[in-house]
């Protein structure tokens, strides 16, 4: 039977979002054997506060994903910049894999670079500062002691803060910059690359040290859901309703 090996990111899973949950949900428990990785670049949440927040829809959620691991299916997630707080508690809850920001992949024969995309992004110096404080170790220990009330109270202020700021900023500053997306890809020897983040899905073509390679960006869960399923045929672009 031909594997197969599927790649989503930017769900925002939440309360306020509870056809996205549903969607999400029903992709999950129509995983079938035949798909032996499921890679989450990130953004799987609108936010995390930390691995004790029971907001909806966070348990429903870690028990299914639970479910398809004890269904024998590798489950890997690599941190956005909205759920970079999940930590200990929900890997071994969920039994899913924890990924560096710059991961590797052997995907059929050709090394792959798996990231969420927000650290190419270097034309957004503003977003790149904040994103270097809220991943110290510093920062992030000092608001996992809040209460999570305080918690749940400053990610509300920096959604606030952020929606503020992206309203002042062009799309180009937001996406990412040719020149780090290039050297990031040499500094890990490939010429394929798979993110998110950006919410502009697309299949890059571009050289890379006199090769040909592609960088695939992968659709936000907004109106649908977006899967890339890749097997030794080649990929495909799954659109879920």
């Amino acid at each position: 039977m031909t594997q197969h090996v599927h790649f989503i990111s930017d769900l925002h899973l939440s309360r306020d979002r509870p056809e996205n949950t549903q969607r999400f949900l029903a992709y999950l428990e129509s995983l079938v054997s035949r798909v032996s990785d499921l890679y989450i670049l990130g953004d799987l949440f609108d936010v995390w506060v930390g691995d004790d927040d029971p907001t909806p829809p966070n348990g429903i959620v870690k028990e299914k994903l639970n479910a398809v691991s004890n269904r024998k299916i590798n489950v890997h997630f690599l941190a956005g910049n909205r759920d970079f707080l999940i930590g200990g508690k929900f890997f071994s809850d969920t039994q899913i894999n924890s990924l560096d920001d710059e991961h590797l992949i052997d995907l059929f024969g050709v090394k792959t670079l798996l990231m969420h995309g927000d650290t190419l992004c270097t034309d957004d110096v503003e977003y790149q500062q904040f994103r270097a404080l809220t991943h110290s170790n510093d920062w992030q220990k000092d608001t996992l002691s809040k209460t999570l009330d305080e918690r749940l109270a400053l990610a509300k202020h920096y959604r606030e803060q952020s929606h503020l700021s992206k309203s002042n900023k062009s799309m180009e500053i937001m996406d990412v910059n040719q020149k780090t997306v290039t050297e990031t890809m040499q500094r890990n020897g490939v010429t394929r690359l798979i993110h998110g983040h950006t919410h502009r899905p697309k299949i890059h073509s571009l050289t890379v040290d006199n090769c040909s390679a592609k960088r695939f960006v992968l659709d936000e869960w907004a109106t649908h859901g977006s899967v890339l399923d890749w097997s030794e045929n080649g990929y495909e672009l799954i659109k879920l309703a």
